[in-house]
C-alpha cells in the first residue's frame, strides 16, 4: 500500500470516528495509535510518546490553565457588570451607543479573557436582557453581541492564539501582536457599522433615559472607576509583556494573580467560588491538552510517512496552484468544517496538512505562519457563526430569551460576516497590517 493511500485511509478513518460522535481527542488519538502499531509495530507507541514529552517540556503551556483561571475570576467576579454600567451611560446620546459599548466592553473582556465563548456569555447574560428591556431591535443586539465575541479569539491574551502556536511550532508572542491590529479594525467595523445604521434608522436604537441622561456628572465619574481594575489588569499583564519585564508564562501569572487581587478587593471570592472556578480551570485546561497531544501524535505519523509532502507536491508541484489560490481553498475548508467542529477540533485536524503547505508557500513576505494565524483565527470564527450550523449560532439561542428565534439569530448576523471577510481580504492584501507590530517588537516566549 501507497504512502499516499495510507494518509487518505487515515484522515477518513479520523473522520469517520468524529462522525459518530465520540471525543475529538479520543477520535484523533485512537487513529493516530493504531496507524502507529499498525505501520512501526510495537516500537511505533515511541511517536505519541515522543510528542508528550515535546508538549511537558513547552514552557507556554503553562499559560493555558492561568489565562483561563483569569477569565472565570473575572466574570465570576462581576467586572463585566460594572462596565457595562459605564458603558451605558457615557454612550447614553450616541446613536446606537449601547450597542457600541457593548462592543467595547467585547473589546476588554477579550483583553482579559481570549475566548469568544466567554464574551458572547457575558454579552447574551447582561448586555442582552438591558438592550431588549430598552427598545433596541432584537435582531440588531443578537448580532452585535456575536460580532462583539469574535474578537476573543484574536485581542491579546488569545487562547486560541496559545493554541496555534503550539501545534504550529509558532511564537506566541508574535501571534499575539500579528492579532491586535486585525481585531482593532474588526472592532471599529463593528461599531461605524451600528453607528450608520442606527443614525439611518432611529428606531433601531432608542436613546437612554433621561434619568441616565441628566445623571450628575460626578456619579458619571465614579462610574468610570469600572474601568479601572480591568484597565490596570491589561496593563499590568500585557504591559510589563510588552516592555520585556515579563516572559509570556510570567505574564500569564501576573494576570492571574491581579485577578484574584481583584476579586478580593471586590469581596466576591469565597472559598465556593475559588472551588468552582478551579474545577472549571481544569476541566477545560484538560481538555486543551488533550486535543493538542492527540493533535501532536496525528501529526507525527502522519508526516512521518511524507503525508505532508505528498499534499505539498500535489498542489504546488502537480497542479501547480497559485500561493493564493491554495490560501483561499484552505480558507473555505475552515467554513465548511466549522458548520460541525469547533475551532480547536479544526486546527487539529488540519495542522498536519495545512501547516507544512504555508511554510512552503511562497508569498512574497517572511513570518508566513504567523500570518496565516491570524487569518486561520478570523475564518474559524466565520465558521462558528455561518448558518446554517454554525456552533456560535445554537449557543447563542442557548443563551437568549425565547423571543430571540433562530431565524433572528441567522439573520442577525450577516453583516458581521461580511466585515469580517473583509477584515480577512484586507489582511490578505496588506499582510503588514498583521506583521507589522510583531517586526517592530520583539518580546520573550
Amino acid at each position: 500500500m501507497s504512502y499516499e493511500l495510507i494518509a487518505i485511509l487515515m484522515f477518513l478513518s479520523m473522520l469517520l470516528m468524529l462522525s459518530t460522535g465520540q471525543r475529538v481527542f479520543g477520535a484523533i488519538g485512537a487513529v493516530a495509535s493504531i496507524a502507529a502499531l499498525l505501520l512501526y509495530g510495537t516500537g511505533g507507541v515511541e511517536l505519541p510518546f515522543s510528542q508528550a514529552f515535546k508538549l511537558f517540556n513547552w514552557f507556554p503551556m503553562l499559560t493555558l490553565p492561568l489565562f483561563i483561571y483569569m477569565g472565570y475570576v473575572l466574570s465570576e467576579a462581576g467586572i463585566a457588570e460594572d462596565l457595562y454600567r459605564a458603558f451605558h451611560v457615557w454612550f447614553g446620546r450616541i446613536s446606537g451607543g449601547l450597542a457600541i459599548g457593548t462592543v467595547l466592553l467585547m473589546v476588554i473582556i477579550s483583553a482579559m479573557n481570549g475566548l469568544s465563548v466567554a464574551g458572547m456569555a457575558i454579552g447574551a447574560t447582561i448586555a442582552l436582557p438591558e438592550m431588549l428591556r430598552r427598545g433596541y431591535d432584537k435582531v440588531l443586539i443578537t448580532g452585535v453581541i456575536q460580532g462583539g465575541s469574535s474578537l476573543g479569539i484574536l485581542i491579546p491574551p488569545s487562547v486560541v492564539l496559545v493554541l496555534f502556536g503550539m501545534i504550529a511550532r509558532a511564537p506566541v508572542s508574535q501571534l499575539w501582536l500579528a492579532g491586535v491590529f486585525p481585531g482593532l479594525i474588526m472592532a471599529t467595523m463593528f461599531i461605524v457599522y451600528i453607528w450608520v445604521r442606527c443614525k439611518l434608522n432611529p428606531g433601531l436604537a432608542p436613546t437612554v433615559s433621561e434619568e441616565d441622561l441628566n445623571m450628575p456628572l460626578r456619579e458619571k465619574l465614579l462610574l468610570l472607576r469600572a474601568g479601572i481594575i480591568p484597565i490596570l489588569i491589561f496593563f499590568l499583564m500585557t504591559g510589563l509583556f510588552v516592555m520585556g519585564y515579563t516572559s509570556l508564562v510570567e505574564s500569564s501569572a501576573v494576570g492571574a494573580t491581579a485577578a484574584t487581587a481583584a476579586a478580593l478587593y471586590k469581596h466576591k471570592m469565597s472559598w465556593g467560588m475559588f472551588h468552582e472556578t478551579a474545577r472549571k480551570t481544569l476541566a477545560v485546561s484538560c481538555m486543551f491538552l488533550w486535543l493538542i497531544l492527540a493533535a501532536l501524535a496525528f501529526g507525527a505519523i502522519f508526516d512521518g510517512i511524507g503525508a505532508s509532502r505528498a499534499i505539498e507536491n500535489l498542489f504546488i508541484g502537480q497542479w501547480d496552484l497559485n500561493p493564493w489560490t491554495i490560501i483561499i481553498m484552505m480558507q473555505l475548508s475552515f467554513i465548511l468544517m466549522g458548520m460541525f467542529l469547533d475551532d480547536t477540533a479544526m486546527l487539529v485536524i488540519v495542522a498536519p496538512l495545512y501547516i507544512p503547505i504555508v511554510k512552503a508557500l511562497e508569498l512574497g513576505f517572511s513570518n508566513q505562519i504567523v500570518w496565516y494565524g491570524v487569518l486561520y483565527t478570523i475564518t474559524c470564527q466565520i465558521a462558528y457563526i455561518t448558518p446554517p450550523f454554525g456552533y456560535n449560532l445554537f449557543l447563542m439561542r442557548s443563551l437568549a430569551p425565547k423571543e430571540i428565534t433562530l431565524i433572528d439569530i441567522y439573520k442577525s448576523i450577516w453583516p458581521f460576516v461580511l466585515m469580517m471577510a473583509l477584515t480577512i481580504a484586507l489582511i490578505m492584501a496588506f499582510p503588514q497590517i498583521a506583521l507589522w507590530l510583531p517586526s517592530q517588537i520583539r518580546l520573550r516566549g
